[in-house]
């Protein structure tokens, strides 16, 4: 069983890092934005409310993001546990994170945090808008996202620092070296 949460700051490489990780333990990624997608792909009562937030370049509510967590804790897949990428945001969504493994008498093992330096993700961030034609990623943009991931993720940060299921990895240098540190780290929490 693994029951993990991964955080990072935008650049971080979070999300590459969640699917191999989530591979080594043979258990799916839950990415929140993956789920926005599905449910307003399948034209969903859910996708269809989140869809009218996204259209407007808002965050999808709390009870919106949660229902659509709920179904997905639902599928057979997840049995041995998930790695949820997105998904605590704030103190509110935990609350509803721990109720909904609560009621399947589960507990969540651990969250991993990757740790960047901010000029890395700025340079990070703006290499992979240069490469892939973002024009909007600018400079102060890349700021901003960051200040916005600080002040709305740092209370879950802290919450489950004190639970004692916190792990930090250093977010920095090459892709692979990022993965085995995680990886051990994670094994050896869940060894504990």
């Amino acid at each position: 069983m693994a029951r993990l949460i991964i955080m990072g700051p935008p650049g971080s490489g979070k999300g590459t890092q969640a699917e191999v990780i989530a591979r080594h333990f043979s258990i799916p990624a839950i990415s929140t934005g993956d789920l926005f997608r599905a449910h307003v792909r399948d034209k969903t009562e859910l996708g269809a409310e989140a869809g009218e937030y996204m259209d407007r370049g808002e965050f999808v509510p709390d009870h919106v993001t949660t229902a659509m967590l709920r179904q997905r804790l639902e599928d057979a897949d997840t049995g041995n546990g998930f790695l949820l990428d997105g998904y605590p945001r704030n103190v509110i969504q935990i609350g509803a994170l721990d109720e909904i493994l609560a009621a399947k008498q589960q507990a969540l093992e651990v969250v991993l945090v990757l740790t960047v330096e901010d000029a890395e993700l700025v340079a990070r961030m703006l290499q992979r808008a240069q490469e892939q034609g973002r024009s909007d990623d600018t400079e102060p943009v890349i700021q901003r996202r960051l200040e916005l991931y600080r002040d709305e993720t740092q209370p879950v940060v802290t919450a489950y620092s004190q639970r004692g299921i916190l792990l930090m990895v250093d977010g920095s240098g090459d892709r692979e070296s990022i993965t085995a540190a995680a990886i051990a780290a994670v094994e050896k929490a869940l060894a504990a």
